[in-house]
C-alpha cells in the first residue's frame, strides 16, 4: 500500500487481504477486497482491529451489480491494524486491508476523512 501527497510517495506498507486476495469484492462473504476508487468515509479508534478507516464500500455501481446477480455486496470494508486475537489465522481480515499497529498509528493520523483511494490488487 503507498501513500500518497499529490504525486510524491510518502510511504509504502506491507499488508493483509482476505482469502480470496484477487479480482473485486462482489459480495458479503466472498473474502475478496473492493477494487477502484472509494473514499475514506469513516474512522474508528475504538476499533477491535486496533485503528480502523473505513472505506465507502459498497458504492452505487456495486449495489447494482451484487443485486443483478441476486447477492448482498456486503460491506464494513476497512483499512485497520492487527489483533492479537486473530494470530494465527488464515483469514481474518474478511476482504479488509490489514496492517501492522504501529504503521495503522501513522495511517490514522494522516489520512482524513474524504481521502480518495484507489485499490488494485
Amino acid at each position: 500500500m503507498q501513500l500518497l501527497h499529490n504525486s510524491s510517495l510518502l510511504r509504502a506498507y506491507n499488508f493483509d487481504l482476505g482469502f480470496a486476495p484477487t479480482g473485486h469484492k462482489v459480495h458479503e462473504g466472498d473474502g475478496r477486497t473492493p477494487e477502484g476508487a472509494y473514499l475514506i468515509n469513516r474512522r474508528n479508534p475504538n476499533s477491535s482491529f486496533h485503528l480502523s478507516l473505513g472505506i465507502s464500500y459498497p458504492n452505487a455501481n456495486d449495489v447494482a451489480y451484487a443485486r443483478s446477480r441476486g447477492l448482498d455486496p456486503g460491506g464494513d470494508i476497512f483499512i485497520h491494524g492487527t489483533p492479537t486475537r486473530f494470530a494465527g489465522q488464515p483469514d481474518w481480515t474478511w476482504g479488509c486491508i490489514a496492517v501492522q499497529n504501529p504503521e495503522m498509528d501513522e495511517i490514522y493520523a494522516m489520512v482524513p476523512n474524504g481521502t480518495k483511494i484507489f485499490i488494485y490488487t
